[in-house]
């Protein structure tokens, strides 16, 4: 490796996990990148220890102080990346990330690499140009074990919304009002004094849809902030079946079951870089949300390990501060959309720090369940995601769950945990840049919990952080589903690879998290 003077200043070390495949279809973009572009980047930084997320919840000043990059490791950046050509833009400690900016030529030089424009198979169906690596990176000799990842070179889009618009000829449908009656969320609370936070890869809302969708429901418009992240931003109007869709469906259900909560909704480019830095800064905000909802993912195996191991990390993070991260579990039935007729699990799902929302097919008459079984529409009409994790081992409070044998070497959590309504056959009643629309898909039912998880905090008094421990320990709190599969798994008494323990019974499960000990924020 030399710089342009054709020296040989240091030498550089691989980055694991760093391993790059082609995107989809990728060809050469019309122009090429110039030398002198400006890029940016997330690296993320080691930790100095290990955190417990089934331990005491702690406070963001005692997190820091424990878990925190080092000032050294800061430096030693700086120090390595500086005559490179490379500016540390900011700097978070508590989240080990620092973002960084340079030309082109800059980058290329520092990581080891070679971008190039391309057009590629975009999540949608459609095409998107984008920057584009292969392989593995390298970092400077200094930086070997100080740098555990380098997100953002490469922005090809990293997820996809896990929402389906039903069919003009639905039959049934639901606002998330009805929802919290059938579901049995706890009478009295109302999210007061909670802050949920939202993910989101694209799209915006406008207020006026807010202001007129919650009229219709009868309450009033909750309080709800947009929040840029890496230049991310509101967009409204621009795709009213897909990301546009996706958020106004995320707010409606979060607003409309936990009225009262404060709903931050975080808006990020789609790529892993951006993924990573929404769920990282909704983590450790001030005041700390008691649940993140993120309803976008994508196959465990689209995702290069250095940035799988990040995220999981930032979740990770969450849980310890307290907060419950759900993530919907996909609407692909258990291929995820792959094609090599083998199962897959969705990622950030699959993250043993993540709540996976799993969805069912729901019929109710006068306010009573009639019946709730496994979505599933067929291939076209899209089943919930559900199996078992090629990248993470099975956790310890899903050992007695009978999950079934790990496709490969190191994996085995099962997914999902919960579940909810979200065939799009009887979906959410929302409205959508203007427009009455039903939507399902496991993307409502992630907004749904994190509702749920607003109110039990309420009641509860406390935040619940990893939440998954205190679940497995409360069967009675669920509807068990036991009819049904999403095409490798089927549905059974007990946990499955569908729908996991089942539909919440939320008055039964605050009293069950009653009977359990709580753990307060911890003192500074």
């Amino acid at each position: 490796m030399t710089d342009s003077s054709g020296s040989d200043p240091q030498t550089w070390s691989l980055l694991p996990g760093s391993e790059r495949r082609p995107a989809p279809g990728a060809r050469a973009a019309a122009r090429d990148l110039g030398g002198d572009e400006r890029v940016e980047a997330t690296l993320v930084l080691r930790r100095p220890a290990e955190p417990d997320a089934e331990g005491d919840v702690m406070t963001p000043a005692a997190f820091a102080e424990r878990y925190a990059a080092s000032e050294q490791d800061v430096d030693a950046v700086r120090s390595a990346l500086g005559p490179l050509g490379v500016e540390v833009l900011s700097v978070h400690r508590p989240s080990r990330r620092v973002r960084v900016g340079g030309t082109v030529a800059a980058m290329q030089r520092a990581f080891g690499t070679s971008l190039r424009a391309v057009t590629s198979a975009a999540p949608d169906g459609g095409r998107i140009e984008h920057r584009e690596r292969t392989g593995p990176l390298q970092v400077p000799a200094p930086l070997d074990g100080v740098v555990t990842a380098v997100l953002g070179l490469d922005d090809r889009p990293q997820a996809r919304t896990q929402s389906r618009v039903a069919s003009a000829a639905v039959g049934v449908s639901y606002t998330p009002l009805q929802l919290g009656t059938l579901y049995d969320f706890p009478e009295g609370t109302d999210g007061s004094g909670r802050t949920v936070a939202i993910v989101e890869l694209g799209g915006g809302f406008a207020q006026s849809d807010l202001d007129a969708y919650f009229q219709g429901l009868g309450i009033a418009s909750p309080t709800v902030t947009a929040v840029p992240v890496d230049g991310g931003d509101n967009v409204p109007g621009g795709d009213p079946n897909g990301a546009d869709g996706e958020v106004l469906l995320d707010i409606e259900v979060v607003g409309a079951l936990a009225p009262a909560a404060d709903v931050l909704v975080y808006f990020a480019p789609n790529t892993d870089a951006g993924f990573l830095d929404a769920v990282a800064d909704a983590a450790h905000a001030t005041p700390t949300p008691v649940a993140i909802s993120i309803s976008w993912g994508q196959s465990e195996d689209e995702w290069t390990a250095q940035a799988r191991t990040a995220l999981d990390d930032a979740i990770r993070d969450a849980a310890v501060l307290g907060v419950t991260v759900t993530a919907a579990a996909g609407d692909n039935g258990s291929s995820d959309g792959a094609t090599d007729g083998s199962p897959h699990a969705d990622f950030p799902a699959s993250s043993p720090h993540a709540l996976a929302c799993g969805g069912t097919s729901l019929r109710a008459t006068g306010g009573t369940v009639q019946s709730e079984t496994v979505w599933n529409d067929g291939a076209q009409g899209g089943a919930t995601g559900g199996g078992v994790s090629r990248a993470f081992p099975l956790p310890s409070w899903q050992r007695s769950a009978d999950v079934p044998a790990a496709p490969a070497a190191g994996g085995g959590r099962g997914v999902p945990d919960v579940a909810g309504d979200a065939d799009p056959e009887t979906g959410y009643q929302v409205l959508i840049d203007g427009k009455q629309t039903v939507i399902g898909g496991t993307s409502a039912v992630a907004p749904l919990w994190a509702a749920l998880t607003a109110r039990l905090a309420q009641a509860l008094d406390a935040p619940l952080g990893l939440l998954q421990p205190k679940l497995y320990g409360a069967p009675d709190a669920f509807r068990d589903i036991t009819v049904g599969d999403n095409g490798a798994y089927r549905a059974r008494a007990g946990w499955d690879a569908c729908t996991g323990l089942g539909s919440p019974r939320g008055t039964a499960l605050l009293a069950a998290l009653r009977q359990q000990p709580t753990a307060p924020a911890a003192s500074d």
